[in-house]
């Protein structure tokens, strides 16, 4: 009987291949044979791992977003002024590089997939109150006299504004550059501040 760790861990590598998938293929490619070809392994072993694709599917989006949390955690700490915390997070969770525009592209297939399926969209509606909370709870540093209802306003507003920039630099990186995605960070913060 295989130990924990090495199902945890199989289940892990196999994330890592949705993800390629997704980037690569979109919701479209993907299927299970596609992600034992990108994993290396056998259609067994991702079957023996996961009871089926949506699991496989669930799995991946959850480790995404645990991913996701640590990198916005150790941008928040990476910050010692309100402001820049916000920013730092904000950047963060923004497709800056070629790296995080093929996350933003898995992002996307995972929103797509969430719109069909309930579990889906139970799990991405939890991650982006998350996302949210954590901005809200930064903007409040940031503007402490600003009002609950606003704050929850504005923070929705920045979320919107770094999310709408990660689905359409996923399909139009010329247009929505780094560049462009940096500044519009950066103004939204200040404005959020006022």
């Amino acid at each position: 009987m295989p130990r924990r760790r090495d199902v945890d861990s199989q289940r892990e590598m196999l994330s890592e291949a949705v993800w390629s998938v997704l980037a690569e293929q979109g919701l479209d490619g993907f299927t299970v044979r596609a992600v034992a070809e990108r994993a290396g392994c056998t259609t067994g072993l991702v079957m023996h791992a996961f009871a089926g694709k949506r699991e496989l599917l669930v799995h991946a989006r959850r480790l995404l977003h645990e991913r996701a949390a640590a990198a916005f955690d150790a941008a928040e700490a990476s910050a010692d002024a309100p402001a820049e915390r916000l920013r730092a997070v904000l950047r963060r969770a923004a497709c800056l590089t070629p790296a995080e525009r093929d996350g933003a592209r898995v992002w996307v297939a995972f929103l797509a997939a969430a719109a069909a399926d309930e579990e889906l969209a139970r799990v991405h509606r939890e991650n982006n109150r998350a996302f949210v909370r954590r901005v809200e709870r930064l903007l409040g540093r940031v503007a402490p006299d600003l009002p609950r209802a606003q704050r929850a306003v504005r923070a929705r507003g920045l979320v919107a504004l770094v999310e709408g920039f990660n689905a359409l630099a996923a399909a139009d990186p010329t247009t929505y550059p780094a560049r462009t995605q940096g500044t519009a960070i950066d103004d939204a913060v200040r404005a959020a501040a006022l």
